[in-house]
């Protein structure tokens, strides 16, 4: 799988694509993951990406030329060799920006997004982008929750992290992924796990899981889930603590629908 990530802070990239999974990852050849800077599109002497908005108001915006000339070439460097005469039919992959109007980011997109051969990340900066951008590319627009950040590099790593774990050969081992939360059919939180040793400051682990007993285990799993779901979607007011290990909720109908949607550009000052 091929990531391009556009920005003008590429050094922010070096040591998250460097370490972990993803470094072994790259090195292996199982990704390709490469870190684009727009400024090196932009023209004139002071090389400038931004200006004020037309219509007044705070902040500046990415100007479109650096950004589309930034991308088409990224676009363009992806193309199989043909004949001159012969123009590609549309974009070789999709271009996406990390916008605060783009679709929420959930596992089910994850998936979706690493079921594809290449993916271009724009990085947000400023007030955002200049509309044109959005219009001139066929871009698509992700978000990755309703918070603000003071731009979009920290959520391109955010994406990259989520879709490249499910590239096959990336994890160790596959079956953790199916197993993570939100990954499973009713799209569940991942319930309560344990590990050395048995007593932890009188708390124990529960007996079911030291039972040996698989289809016992696999129960008491799924209805902690449903459990740990509820409470994560239930107000502070009634969070009641940890749930009894004895508990054996009902299972929800449908699973819940996560509902963060991100600011990934710098907030407007208040006066």
């Amino acid at each position: 799988m091929r990531i391009d990530i556009l920005t003008l802070f590429p050094e922010m990239f070096t040591g998250f694509l460097d370490g972990s999974l993803l470094g072994a990852a790259r090195a292996s050849g199982l990704l390709d993951i490469r870190v684009t800077n727009i400024r090196d599109f932009a023209e004139g002497i002071h090389r400038q990406v931004d200006d004020r908005p037309f219509g007044g108001g705070p902040g500046m915006l990415l100007m479109p030329g650096p950004v589309v000339a930034c991308a088409e070439h990224v676009v363009a460097c992806g193309l199989p060799a043909a004949p001159a005469e012969q123009a590609p039919a549309g974009p070789a992959a999709p271009v996406i920006l990390l916008t605060p109007g783009g679709r929420r980011l959930t596992q089910e997109v994850v998936e979706e997004l690493s079921r594809r051969e290449r993916l271009i990340l724009v990085c947000g900066r400023y007030e955002g982008f200049d509309a044109r951008v959005r219009t001139a590319l066929g871009a698509e627009e992700l978000s990755i929750g309703d918070f603000v950040l003071s731009g979009g590099e920290v959520a391109a790593m955010v994406v990259v992290d989520a879709v490249c774990r499910l590239v096959p050969g990336v994890l160790g081992d596959e079956e953790s992924a199916r197993q993570d939360s939100f990954s499973n059919p009713g799209r569940l939180v991942e319930g309560p796990q344990y590990t050395r040793p048995r007593e932890f400051r009188g708390m124990a682990v529960p007996d079911v899981l030291l039972s040996g007993d698989h289809g016992k285990i696999a129960k008491w799993r799924h209805e902690q889930a449903i459990v740990a779901t509820r409470r994560r979607d239930a107000g502070p007011s009634d969070r009641s603590g940890e749930p009894s290990t004895n508990q054996s909720p009902v299972p929800t109908k449908k699973a819940p629908e996560l509902t963060a949607r991100a600011v990934e550009t710098t907030p407007r000052s208040v006066p």
